[in-house]
């Protein structure tokens, strides 16, 4: 075998370019579909505004506004998580291509992090488009001073979050229909702790002691999802169950 067979064979190129063919379709779908747009921008915002009016009319301190139209844009990635990754392979499933996924020479980590990959740009502007017109609207301003750090905490939260969508995916899978009953379950609590309804400060955790939780979430996630997604593909091969239900 050459050199370049070689190198275009090698495990670290095809989950790279894995990664980059399943993400590139989620980008161009979201061009496609300017009504997808609208509504992904646009809906989101109906919980946000409404807690900010919440605020308002309690004449809480102007700074909740903030944390209110800052949780509400960090939400959209928690619903790119849990529908993107999260319910992704059961919709795969269905329309025939899963199987093809677990015989394919790629990884079921490559696959997921593609389609996330390609959602997320979607995800970003939602949250851009949140955390604008919420600011504008209610006069909403922040400071620079916090900026790197809050940057840093938000790179492993949303290490810790897609690590956990993996691990959804295969939750999703084997469980079917009541994963989706689980996913619209965690909806409110996960909303509840993300700072959309009050200060997550108010749950008296130092910052230093929540950064460690969630850095320690990262490997957790990563080994649980790995551990999950190789006992997806030994039963999918050996049992021949990918597109029946799990029993």
């Amino acid at each position: 075998m050459s050199a370049i067979q070689h190198a275009e064979r090698s495990p670290l190129r095809i989950f790279l370019k894995t990664i980059v063919a399943r993400a590139y379709p989620r980008v161009v779908a979201a061009n496609r579909h300017k009504s997808w747009l609208f509504l992904d921008m646009a809906l989101p915002m109906v919980g946000a505004l409404a807690m900010v009016l919440v605020y308002q009319g309690l004449h809480a301190p102007r700074q909740y506004l903030g944390f209110v139209v800052m949780g509400g844009a960090m939400l959209a990635f928690w619903q790119n998580v849990l529908w993107t990754m999260g319910a992704q392979f059961s919709w795969d499933r269905g329309n025939g291509t899963l199987e093809l996924m677990a015989v394919s020479p790629t990884s079921f980590e490559a696959v997921l992090l593609g389609m996330a990959g390609g959602a997320m740009i979607m995800t970003t502007v939602r949250a851009a488009f949140i955390i604008l017109i919420g600011s504008l609207v209610f006069n909403v301003t922040y400071t620079a001073g916090g900026l790197l750090p809050a940057i840093g905490v938000f790179l492993l939260t949303l290490g810790a979050l897609y690590g956990m969508g993996m691990l959804l995916a295969s939750l999703f899978l084997f469980y079917s229909r009541e994963a989706w009953h689980l996913g619209d379950a965690l909806q409110e609590p996960v909303n509840f702790l993300s700072g959309l309804y009050f200060p997550v400060k108010a749950l008296g955790i130092p910052a230093g002691t929540e950064t460690l939780l969630v850095a320690a979430q990262v490997p957790i996630f990563a080994l649980l999802a790995g551990v999950a997604l190789r006992y997806l593909e030994s039963r999918a091969r050996k049992d021949g169950k990918l597109v029946t239900r799990w029993e």
